[in-house]
């Protein structure tokens, strides 16, 4: 009550007075009791703090022994009950292998043999994948599981334990939660071949059952982790968790086999919770055993001691707090008397301190009730007068209230009186026109002293023209005078604030012009920067005057359409701009085609964030490139999915180059009359030391448009010169074989180089290589191709159209590139015995190369039937599965001893063109 009522009757003296210049003189007796209290509190917190970290360190210390120790308790569970299963499957194989196929699961399950509930099923396949015995039914098994079960085991000839997680959505009869996991081995007949897959499955919730003898809390959860980071099996309290779907645990920070650690600052578990992790590998298997406590479990008795450290630290605070209080209004009413009689000359003093600004002294005229209405200009300086245009002695004893009619003034009276309550204004204003100082932008500084106002005028009109032309410079691109991304970097945070408020939509278009590369790269940089302008234009004519348009740099480009109210809109807005470019830019005498390709995204579906919309919509814009270009894309999750994959695998293939994973298998030619090897192609394969082998179809597309393809091509080049030099120190016969060059390598023109280097390194002669090219790579820049062609020509090395009939080439161009034979496409092999127009198709293909002097390889033979036609078609060569699947090296080896790799060859023709006598 007494501090109250102090108070008040300090305020309300303190009120009357001016408060900011009395305090300067006597600061340091006003600010000593304070300090002190401040002082004194922070030591009181510093201390508190300091002791609850030590109590915080060793709390955390336990938990994460605590962790360790049920991390390594769980393991050894773990490890006990997948040995069991290693067992039970062997004795299983045994018995099985033993009885001779005679042994009958059904039996053995009535008899109490594994009758137990975690077996889900037990089950022998035989090697096509029928069950010949099992103890439940195995259709909810997918076909795809028991093909990869088959799959695995005939590639291996291991018997070892394999264990997989089952597929998503699999269920077992008896109704538990969870997914199955799959333990299968390898049968074998009595000579050791291939045999079938027994099948033992496990529910995944056995594996979380060591839970219920420790007391882990509701928010404590044990995991089993395997090699590649998958759930096996997961539990959260009570509860199992299905191991599929969006996994509870993110396993990407365990590093090591053992460990323990807080997941504090990481989103490692779906529900957000922080918790004390702690994990074991298991010995002699790819598993990792993973428990983890709720902070809120473990640090509960840490928190209990915070909550008491923090309550006497607030009570002596308060006291400190009160005291200091008291001390220093004592300390400002001492002051206040030294202070009521100089108040009027030092607010003549502060004002009439300067050169060119302007000052005033202001007197606030109060009525009778003490309110304050009006203000008169009591003093100022010349400049202050110079201001309004007038001399000193016309503007001394103006009033406010005479010019109350003016805007300036009425907001000046406010900003009067606000500034005699606060002690205190500074700011700086833009002035309306027809202000009465004929200034643009002024600073006013306002102090009180008393009742009066000491007034500061600055003209800073210059500094903030300055200014605004530094900050367009900042906002705006140099070369199309658009706004540049510094600008979209402060404009967007505000466009989707208010976007949010609101509660309409806006759209985020990603641009890059197609072919603008080829016009700097031919044209020069000063003819692109023309293109750039003139695009620049044409994307402001078609949209609303409130959208923007923004270069990002180089020929990349945003437009902002702001506000949307669907998808609509922003697709109309990027079809008028495909339709734009669709025309030619016309500069001079120069004609330039550039399309645009366009990625959208849309807040707030794709995105709240800058940039997240941002990454979003240039995802998309990738999207339209892979896809083709000169369209317009939406932002899709699935796109970002797929083009980190396809980043990985540029990744990936860029370490395969350097770690040498790839391979070369070549697939035998033989001439069609005789049956006779006469060549061989090379293909490269790609041996993933993680994910085996990889598709050609899946990496080389990637090669390509990553340009690795150039240096992918390089490798194998080397590849085969080498082999070849290993098979001639056989002292075999060696038949020449074909290099596939793809179009982005052809296209660098060094292939010529590359060859004759690899060819000299090696000691092999020219005539044994031959180089394929599609009919694409020929067709982009003939007389680059021309060249090209006959310095590889030069070399003595043979050249082959591959894929023919699927490209672009006519007769004309066949004779101008002069090629030594073409390889017919699959596709029209294939179609032989089929219809009349593939014989037909056939026919003129070999005539056509005939007529040209050049020999003919069909492509994809894989029947007799295609076999006996090509015969009689006159074919040179014929390649496919009828004749070889590609091989290894080793197995050509034994190919090329062999020689005649068909077993009943059609009878020899003469026939001018026989490709075994060419190659010879």
């Amino acid at each position: 009550m007494f501090l109250r009522q102090f108070f008040k009757r300090h305020h309300t003296a303190m009120t009357q007075m001016g408060k900011a210049d009395f305090l300067k003189p006597n600061l340091r007796l006003i600010l000593a009791w304070p300090l002190l209290g401040l002082a004194l509190c922070a030591v009181l917190w510093a201390a508190t703090m300091l002791q609850l970290e030590a109590e915080k360190q060793v709390a955390q210390q336990q938990a994460l022994d605590n962790v360790s120790s049920l991390s390594k308790a769980y393991s050894q569970y773990l490890l006990r009950t997948v040995e069991q299963m290693d067992q039970l499957t062997l004795q299983l194989k045994y018995e099985w292998e033993n009885a001779g196929g005679k042994l009958s699961l059904e039996q053995l399950k009535t008899r109490g043999m594994y009758a137990l509930p975690q077996f889900a099923i037990v089950a022998i396949f035989d090697r096509k994948g029928h069950a010949v015995t099992t103890t439940a039914p195995v259709q909810r098994l997918r076909a795809s599981e028991r093909s990869d079960f088959l799959l695995r085991h005939w590639r291996s000839n291991s018997s070892a334990l394999r264990i997989a997680l089952g597929k998503e959505g699999e269920e077992a009869d008896t109704g538990q939660s969870g997914s199955l996991v799959h333990f299968t081995r390898r049968l074998e007949d009595a000579d050791g071949n291939f045999d079938g897959v027994l099948l033992i499955s496990i529910h995944s919730a056995y594996f979380s059952e060591f839970y219920d003898s420790v007391n882990f809390g509701k928010l404590g959860m044990s995991a089993m982790v395997g090699e590649e980071g998958e759930l096996l099996s997961v539990r959260l309290g009570a509860t199992v968790l299905a191991p599929r779907g969006t996994p509870f645990l993110d396993t990407s920070f365990l590093d090591g086999d053992s460990g323990a650690m807080q997941s504090a600052g990481r989103t490692a578990f779906a529900d957000a919770q922080s918790r004390y992790v702690g994990w074991q590998a298991l010995k002699a298997y790819p598993f990792t055993a993973v428990v983890a406590l709720a902070d809120t479990q473990v640090l509960q008795p840490y928190q209990e001691t915070r909550t008491i450290y923090l309550g006497i630290a607030s009570a002596v605070s308060l006291l400190l707090l009160a005291f200091t209080c008291i001390a220093t209004g004592l300390s400002l009413r001492l002051a206040w008397r030294h202070h009521q009689s100089e108040g009027v000359r030092n607010a003549y003093r502060m004002a009439t301190e300067g050169t060119s600004d302007g000052f005033y002294i202001i007197a606030a005229l109060r009525g009778d009730d003490g309110a304050i209405i009006d203000f008169e200009l009591v003093d100022c300086n010349e400049p202050g007068a110079d201001f309004f245009g007038v001399r000193r002695e016309q503007l001394l004893g103006m009033r406010l209230q005479s010019r109350a009619d003016e805007p300036y003034f009425r907001d000046l009276m406010h900003n009067y009186r606000a500034a005699m309550v606060s002690g205190f204004s500074e700011e700086e204003i833009e002035l309306a026109e027809g202000n009465p100082f004929k200034l643009r932008w002024i600073r006013r500084r306002l102090v009180r002293s008393g009742d009066r106002l000491a007034v500061t005028l600055q003209d800073i009109s210059a500094a903030k023209l300055h200014e605004q032309d530094l900050r367009r410079l900042a906002n705006e691109d140099g070369l199309t005078g658009l706004p540049n991304r510094y600008w979209l970097q402060q404009f967007l945070p505000e466009a989707l604030a208010r976007a949010a408020r609101d509660g309409h939509m806006l759209a985020l278009l990603f641009i890059d012009f197609d072919g603008f590369k080829d016009i700097n790269d031919t044209q020069g940089h000063a003819e692109g920067d023309k293109v750039l302008r003139a695009a620049s234009l044409r994307l402001n004519a078609v949209l609303r005057p409130g959208d923007h348009v923004v270069r990002l740099g180089g020929d990349e480009f945003v437009v902002l359409l702001d506000p949307v109210d669907d998808d609509s809109r922003a697709e109309q807005v990027a079809q008028r701009i495909a339709m734009a470019f669709d025309e030619p830019f016309y500069l001079g005498a120069e004609r330039h085609k550039m399309g645009a390709s366009i990625g959208i995204s849309m807040y707030p579906r794709d995105g709240a964030e800058t940039d997240v919309l941002m990454k979003n919509a240039d995802i998309a814009m990738y999207a339209v490139k892979t896809a083709g270009k000169g369209h317009h894309r939406f932002f899709q999750p699935a796109l970002f999915e797929t083009i980190r994959h396809r980043r990985e695998l540029e990744q990936s293939l860029v370490t395969a180059l350097e770690q040498d994973q790839f391979l070369v298998v070549y697939q035998p030619r033989v001439d069609t009359m005789s049956g006779l090897l006469c060549s061989m192609e090379a293909l490269v394969r790609w041996q993933h030391p993680q994910h085996g082998m990889v598709p050609p179809l899946e990496f080389i597309p990637v090669a390509e448009s990553s340009g690795l393809i150039s240096q992918l091509g390089e490798v194998v080049i080397e590849k085969v010169c080498q082999q070849m030099a290993r098979w001639k120190t056989y002292g075999l016969e060696l038949v020449p074989v074909s290099i596939n060059v793809s179009a982005r390598q052809f296209g660098r023109g060094d292939v010529h180089r590359v060859l004759a280097s690899a060819l000299a390194r090696h000691g092999i002669d020219a005539r044994l290589i031959e180089v394929e090219i599609t009919e694409s790579a020929m067709m982009d820049e003939q007389n680059r191709a021309v060249e090209q062609l006959a310095a590889i020509r030069a070399l003595g090395v043979r050249l082959l159209v591959d894929d023919f009939g699927t490209g672009y080439s006519s007769l004309s161009q066949l004779q101008k590139f002069a090629m030594d034979g073409l390889k017919i496409d699959r596709a029209f092999t294939m179609e032989l015995g089929r219809s009349e127009q593939g014989e037909v198709f056939v026919r003129a293909i070999v005539s056509m190369a005939h007529a040209l002097g050049m020999s003919v390889v069909a492509e994809g033979v894989e029947t007799r039937e295609q076999l006996d036609m090509l015969h009689a078609l006159h074919c040179n060569e014929v390649q496919g599965y009828f004749i070889s699947r590609p091989v290894l090296a080793e197995q050509m080896l034994e190919l090329m001893l062999k020689r005649f790799l068909i077993d009943h060859p059609a009878q020899p023709r003469s026939h001018p063109h026989t490709p075994c006598s060419l190659a010879s």
